[in-house]
């Protein structure tokens, strides 16, 4: 591929460059995931080692990307070859930028077909099919969408073409943009359901329950998926924070920042906590529900809830705008890339990396319905059952990501000098001291643990 001169992007504030950031922790992982990981784990003694977790993995991680990314001023590959040849180190370091835009590429596949999903859904909830569901027919309404190719493509492709429409306009018309309309109104939306179940029977009672820990619920599975998802919420190891960091000025304090939008998307993860579980226990459903939460039990509340229509509308809706701004941030390491290392444009780039994104998704939907007994690794006892969607998840969030972060982290705070990461970081001697130990020996070792679980 032959590279053309090109003039950096930066973040026109740091406001901008914090929503973003944001925008692209909170996503499905928030809305979707995290409430049903919670009920499945117990409660508040899953939310209070998540947090730790968050604070002890996530963030240095975070900060270690962005530092990273700022100072390579690239695309996450780039950066990596060009950091690790200053600083004489093995040229193969340069993986960690690879298996980022590689994951990136391989979770948005999927990721725009769950998406899809919630863009269906806002259609279901707008025509008054919620109204007609029973405990019994709860699961045909989700079941049906995915058992249907034709549809599932349709939706798909609706996703997948919002995400590249964005990502074309570049930093200040297209990533900037969307972070400064879609978040707030995200946060808008979530604080008005959460208004809504305060009005619910089941308030108290779900805030107790989110909020108050009770460790005789958590086993060593809820532990170690809180310390998983605490990694993941944050959008590492996927070469979307270093590629975020790469629009980032010299006078941004990364450390302040990285806090800021940790809280903010632990805050929202919460807030979507409080919206979902009072509905959920006023209607007598099932909190430990698992990944059915979203599409299947809480349709079925929307249903027979006074208002029901418009608050379902509202929470899908809501759900499609943080999917939406997770997928921008992870088309957006492929496109720079792209854009960095061909002679295509800003917008030729977002189309080729966004059509070859939604070429691979279609092995998602079949993988539903047409493949849904097609195990490309059957022969192996431990993938025996898995599908393309299956397969593309493990690799991805059990294997890549985990491997990617800890890699990063170890090279930060192992092989690039203190001083330059002390002066990118621009902390006083003590916080310093207390973050290098925490990056060089808690935050490694917390991975490890994860990633070896996964096994």
């Amino acid at each position: 591929m032959s590279s053309k001169p090109h003039s950096h992007a930066q973040w026109s504030s740091r406001l901008a460059f914090t929503l973003a950031a944001v925008g692209s922790s909170v996503g499905l992982g928030n809305i979707w995931k995290f409430p049903y990981m919670t009920g499945e784990s117990g409660g508040g003694a899953f939310v209070l080692v998540y947090l730790i977790c968050i604070l002890l993995i996530g963030l240095p991680i975070l900060m270690s990307e962005w530092l990273l990314g700022r100072l390579g001023q690239k695309n996450p590959i780039s950066t990596m070859s060009h950091i690790s040849a200053r600083l004489k180190r093995s040229p193969a370091w340069v993986l960690i930028g690879v298996a980022g835009v590689l994951g990136a590429y391989l979770i948005l596949s999927f990721y725009s077909v769950i998406g899809g999903w919630a863009l269906a859904f806002i259609a279901d909830a707008a025509s008054g099919s919620f109204e007609t569901l029973t405990s019994d027919t709860a699961g045909s309404l989700f079941g049906g969408l995915l058992g249907d190719p034709t549809t599932l493509l349709a939706w798909h492709s609706a996703f997948m073409l919002m995400v590249i429409l964005v990502v074309a306009g570049g930093v200040a018309g297209g990533l900037e943009r969307a972070a400064k309309i879609l978040m707030p109104l995200l946060a808008v939306m979530l604080i008005v359901l959460v208004g809504y179940a305060a009005t619910t029977d089941g308030f108290a009672d779900a805030a107790a329950w989110l909020l108050t820990p009770d460790f005789s619920k958590l086993d060593k599975d809820g532990v170690l998926a809180a310390m998983g998802h605490a990694f993941f919420t944050l959008s590492l190891g996927m070469g979307i924070m270093m590629a975020y960091g790469s629009y980032l000025s010299d006078d941004v304090n990364i450390g302040r920042t990285a806090l800021i939008v940790v809280v903010l998307d632990t805050v929202i993860a919460l807030l979507a906590g409080l919206a979902i579980f009072p509905v959920v226990f006023s209607n007598g459903l099932d909190a430990a529900a698992g990944p059915g939460l979203i599409f299947q039990t809480l349709p079925l509340a929307f249903g027979h809830m006074p208002g029901g229509e418009v608050f379902g509308v509202v929470f899908f809706v809501l759900l499609v705008f943080a999917a939406w701004t997770s997928g921008i941030s992870l088309l957006e390491p492929i496109v720079e890339w792209l854009e960095e290392k061909t002679p295509m444009s800003r917008v030729g780039s977002a189309w080729v990396a966004g059509i070859a994104t939604w070429l691979l998704g279609i092995a998602t939907i079949l993988s539903f319905n047409l493949w849904s007994d097609v195990a490309p690794l059957g022969m192996f006892a431990k993938f025996e059952g898995m599908t393309i969607f299956d397969l593309l998840d493990y690799a991805t969030s059990k294997l890549m990501l985990p491997l990617t972060g800890l890699a990063t982290i170890v090279f930060v705070g192992w092989f690039m000098g203190r001083d330059e990461v002390r002066s990118q970081l621009n902390m006083s001697d003590s916080a310093f001291s207390l973050w290098s130990f925490v990056a060089r020996y808690i935050a490694p070792i917390g991975v490890v643990v994860v990633f070896a679980s996964s096994l």
